[in-house]
């Protein structure tokens, strides 16, 4: 483990906007369970499940089941909490205060990091000396937009997760820095040097953000490499008998299933909030051996020597893949880049920003 240079803060609230108990990890979690390990004392507070989204079905049922009702302290000491409320955020009268309070969680902290507009309350500023707005999204959404000019106007600092969610804020009269997404490289390591089969994969979100249509050239184009879509809803059966959609695959199981396969996609859609994004993906697939194919954006950029190719044309995507399937595998460039993006390291970065506020 890596040491960090400025001492952690004792205690820290993160405000987020996905809870630890589905399929997915963010940013946050990995944070909370790096500053754990480390001593700090960590209450992870996500985005309230309403009961209206319950009964209109937008919550799945299954996956509720697995969320603790109540605070939770994990295995890496980090207290969860995933509220309850009548109403979706920001409509009706939650306020992360009296909801801290009535659990029986501390009602101070020495830092505040928020990265859910959708949280924030007038009660957060009182929380916490320090408060620092952690955007991971370009938000365009007049509700998220307008409470993310609120954060801002009460916030310290900002830590953004890309070089494009930072520019969509200017100007901004805040100390900020950026701070990518990282990998728990050791938990995604290659298994074993052997090559590996003609199989590409993606796992994550099937929203608006996923480009389905592009899964399904390339799987028509090249019907001797296995094709593999792991993510909740996954909508469309698949049309070629080369193309798998196994669902949500559990966090746990994810190093097995990406191991398996020579390269791992990210075909990002046209959307235009994909310009800010900085998956998490791309490192949990070079870490654990595999090149990669992305939609190219301001944040993703080739970069052959780690076995990255991008594309932004559909041409150009045919020739991604092309060149991927044939980068020498597993890719062990791609895991040493990856490595040196490890939440350790950002935990530190982010301590030593800390200490400068």
């Amino acid at each position: 483990m890596s040491t960090s240079p400025a001492h952690p803060p004792r205690r820290v609230l993160f405000l987020s906007h996905s809870h630890a108990f589905g399929a997915f990890r963010v940013g946050s979690h990995h944070y909370a369970r790096t500053l754990a390990s480390r001593g700090v004392d960590v209450v992870h507070l996500s985005t309230p499940v309403s009961l209206a989204h319950r009964l209109l079905g937008r919550v799945d049922r299954t996956e509720l089941s697995a969320v603790p009702d109540g605070a939770h302290r994990d295995a890496a000491g980090v207290t969860h909490l995933v509220p309850r409320a009548p109403l979706p955020r920001p409509y009706g009268g939650f306020r992360v205060a009296r909801e801290l309070a009535r659990h029986g969680l501390p009602d101070r902290f020495d830092v505040v990091l928020i990265d859910q507009p959708l949280l924030w309350d007038e009660s957060v500023r009182a929380l916490a000396p320090t408060l620092v707005y952690r955007p991971t999204d370009l938000y365009q959404g007049r509700i998220k937009s307008t409470l993310q000019h609120r954060i801002i106007a009460a916030a310290d600092a900002v830590v953004a997760t890309s070089s494009e969610v930072r520019r969509a804020l200017d100007p901004l009269p805040l100390p900020s820095i950026v701070l990518e997404n990282g990998v728990d490289a050791a938990r995604f390591a290659p298994l074993g040097a052997g090559p590996r089969p003609s199989a590409c994969v993606y796992v994550g979100a099937l929203d608006a953000r996923f480009d389905r249509s592009q899964v399904d050239e390339w799987a028509r184009d090249h019907p001797d490499v296995r094709f593999t879509v792991a993510g909740p809803n996954s909508g469309a059966p698949a049309a070629t008998n080369n193309l798998e959609l196994p669902g949500a695959v559990p966090y746990d199981a994810l190093p097995a299933l990406l191991t398996s396969a020579r390269v791992g996609l990210l075909p990002l859609s046209d959307d235009p909030l994909n310009a800010g994004r900085s998956p998490m993906k791309l490192y949990e697939y070079l870490a654990a051996g595999l090149a990669v194919v992305a939609r190219e954006t301001p944040v993703l950029r080739s970069d052959d020597d780690a076995g990255i190719f991008t594309y932004d044309t559909t041409a150009g995507a045919d020739e991604a893949l092309r060149r991927a399937l044939a980068h020498p595998t597993p890719n062990i460039a791609g895991a040493r880049r990856a490595a040196a993006q490890s939440w350790d390291a950002k935990t530190d970065e982010l301590i030593a920003f800390l200490a400068t506020l």
